[in-house]
């Protein structure tokens, strides 16, 4: 009889302690900077997810580097960058092989080409 106590216990608690959060509690609702520059904004992102490819000299197959604020200006106009981050444009979604960047860092980067590929 213990056993089947213990077990309804931990089920009633396990089941009274799940959460009913809305997937609107999923998605990062914090506003974007009135202005994105490279320095403060978009340097980050490329380092944490596109240089270990893209390094002063390519490699894994990647055709330009993104080590540089005028590489990165470069990609994006000339190279469909924000295209291929969004998964729209030929030649696969980057970072190649890994998950899709967060939108929220997708969306820095086409602000800061909105916002005229700013460096500081």
């Amino acid at each position: 009889m213990k056993p089947l106590s213990i077990t309804l216990i931990l089920f009633s608690v396990c089941l009274f302690n799940c959460a009913n959060d809305s997937t609107d509690d999923l998605l990062d609702s914090t506003p974007l900077p009135n202005i994105v520059t490279y320095n403060d904004d978009v340097k980050t992102i490329i380092d944490n997810n596109c240089i270990s490819c893209h390094a002063n000299t390519p490699n894994s197959g990647a055709s330009v580097s993104l080590t540089t604020y005028n590489n990165v200006k470069s990609a994006v106009q000339n190279n469909n960058l924000i295209g291929k981050i969004n998964g729209t444009a030929s030649g696969g979604l980057m970072p190649l092989g890994g998950p899709k960047l967060p939108q929220n860092l997708i969306d820095l980067i086409e602000k800061w080409e909105t916002d005229g590929l700013l460096e500081n």
